[in-house]
Order: structure tokens, then sequence, then C-alpha cells
């Protein structure tokens, strides 16, 4: 952990002095942008609140996009599965065609 480097990480109207890994510095930049780009959307949206409204609107939008991708993948691997037993049904069947030549 003595590798960690300083950033400073600006969410909203605030700025937090945070440590983390050199190679997460690319990513934790880029999910900064995101949060801030997505305050000063809703900001757009939903004139009039405070900004710890806004950085809930962030938080409850970011949670809800990680459940529905999980959910979206656990349907992608339900998929592959069905797809797989298909295709061992299809060599079966293909198998036995082939006996009877």
């Amino acid at each position: 952990m003595s590798n960690l480097i300083p950033i400073s990480a600006v969410i909203g109207d605030r700025s937090y002095r945070i440590k983390i890994q050199p190679q997460d510095e690319e990513v934790v930049r880029k999910t900064l942008k995101m949060i801030n780009d997505k305050i000063l959307e809703f900001r757009t949206l939903f004139a009039g609140k405070d900004m710890q409204d806004y950085i809930a609107m962030v938080i409850i939008w970011f949670a809800t996009e990680q459940i529905a991708q999980q959910a979206a993948g656990i349907e992608n691997e339900e998929l592959q599965v069905r797809m797989d037993k298909i295709e061992a049904l299809l060599d079966e069947m293909m198998g036995g065609l082939g006996n009877r030549e």
C-alpha cells in the first residue's frame, strides 16, 4: 500500500483528497467525470435542488445501472447455457444421422 498516490477528487461542489493505486488513476478520474457530468445533467433537469439532492440522484442512478448490468449478465449466462444445450442436442441428432448412412 506504500505505492498509493494522492489525488484531489472533486464531486459536486466539494473536493476530497484521496489516495489510490497508480494503476487505478485513469479509472478513478473517468468515474469522477461521469459522476460530475451526471450531477450537471440532473441540475439541468431538476432545477432548485441542493447539491446533496443531486448527489443522491446520481447514487440511485449508478446503483440502478449496476443492478441492471448484473441482471443482463445473468440473462446472458442463462442464454449461453440454453444455446450450449441446443448445440449438444443438434450434435447428437447429427451424429445419429451420420450412423444411418
